[in-house]
């Protein structure tokens, strides 16, 4: 699945996003798991910030 978020990002089209990583703790266990989601570059202050695109 790597490459195909690799080669998507390497197209014209492809450099308006940016990829997000964030830590989210678990309220059950209390470990951290990461989400990945593909963002707009435009919307990445709002994303980190609210948490929604």
């Amino acid at each position: 699945m790597a490459k195909k978020v690799v080669a998507t990002l390497k197209t014209a089209t492809g450099k308006d996003w940016a990829k997000v990583i964030r830590a989210v703790k678990s309220e059950k266990t209390g470990a951290y798991t990461f989400k990945e989601e593909m963002v707009p570059v435009d919307k990445v202050q709002d994303y980190i910030a609210t948490g929604v695109k």
